[in-house]
């Protein structure tokens, strides 16, 4: 008689069992990253031009920062919907502060500050008080938007700032230190998820959360703290945005909202949880912008645009059928 050793809930999460659709899937975004690269390299002679990397890859940092923090929130099983309004406001918070006669450093620690706070009271009535996150985070969508609306009266704020210009332009060499913000906020994010025990925690409860609580994991904190690190990188990307427009801008900025979604999807991570892929969701955030970004030079009408990613949004979609 044979004896059989059962696996232990956090065993059978952490081990899924991929087949072919799961590997594709798991590819989807660097595969069509290079073929997108190939397809705009022969359609245009500008498109692998210093000058057009330069500014692709510093665009592409911002969805970079926005879709690590999107990926904490998926990985526990969750979508935040309030990045659209999130971003704007924690750019109009640095601005409006800088405005005010804060200094530099502050006003970028405030602006932080407010992205992560909505957050927290996201994750608070998330984990805390049982609410839908799909309902938390639209309602937070909308009243984040007004509040910036009313800090602002509607208007753009400008900020004057040697830092903050030098943030976008200057760097070592090709390579901007904006790219670098993007670079370091993704290999924190890899680092908290794959090397730290709230990494294996954030993967567990998103994989069973039933199981995971089972085994002593405290589901409701690490839920809580999904969604503050997706406040905190709003704020990050917050702080970017008025570094590449020299001020903020209170209009709401759902196409990113939607991009960040897709970017963590076509990355291989799984809408319902479990799943995360740090270097996948970098690569299908760069693999939008390098849509707009090869539409653009090849004179493409910018209403073709929206379609464009609107079918790269369903096309995540599908994809994520064959996630676990």
């Amino acid at each position: 008689m044979t004896a059989q050793t059962a696996a232990t809930p956090v065993e059978e999460i952490s081990r899924p069992r991929r087949n072919v659709g799961e590997t594709i899937a798991r590819y989807a975004a660097p595969i069509a990253l290079v073929a997108l690269f190939i397809i705009f390299f022969i359609a245009t002679p500008k498109f692998l031009t210093s000058s057009n990397m330069t500014a692709l890859f510093v665009s592409a940092a911002i969805l970079v920062v926005l879709s690590m923090g999107q990926q904490l929130v998926i990985t526990v099983a969750g979508i935040d919907l309030s990045v659209g309004s999130n971003l704007p406001w924690a750019a109009t918070v640095l601005a409006w502060t800088s405005s005010h006669g804060w200094g530099t450093p502050a006003a970028i620690v405030a602006g932080i500050l407010a992205g992560t706070i909505v957050g927290v009271v996201n994750g608070v009535l998330v984990a805390r008080l049982k609410m839908a996150d799909f309902i938390v985070t639209l309602g937070s969508l909308s009243v984040v938007s007004g509040l910036t609306l009313l800090l602002t009266s509607g208007n753009q704020i400008p900020v004057s700032s040697g830092f903050l210009q030098g943030l976008a332009l200057n760097g070592i060499g090709p390579i901007r230190w904006f790219w670098l913000v993007g670079v370091i906020v993704a290999l924190i994010t890899a680092f908290v998820l794959f090397w730290t025990r709230t990494g294996t925690y954030l993967l567990s409860a998103g994989g069973n959360l039933d199981a995971a609580r089972d085994v002593g994991i405290p589901v409701n904190r690490v839920r809580l703290l999904a969604y503050a690190g997706s406040g905190l990188a709003c704020g990050v990307a917050g702080v970017l945005f008025v570094s590449n427009n020299g001020g903020s801008d209170p209009s709401m900025q759902t196409n990113l909202l939607l991009s960040s979604i897709a970017a963590v999807v076509l990355g291989g991570s799984s809408l319902s949880g479990g799943r995360a892929s740090v270097l996948g969701a970098a690569a299908g955030a760069v693999l939008l912008q390098t849509l707009l970004n090869g539409f653009t030079l090849l004179d493409i009408s910018q209403y073709y645009q929206p379609i464009a990613v609107g079918v790269v949004v369903l096309g995540a979609a599908f994809i994520s059928r064959f996630q676990r």
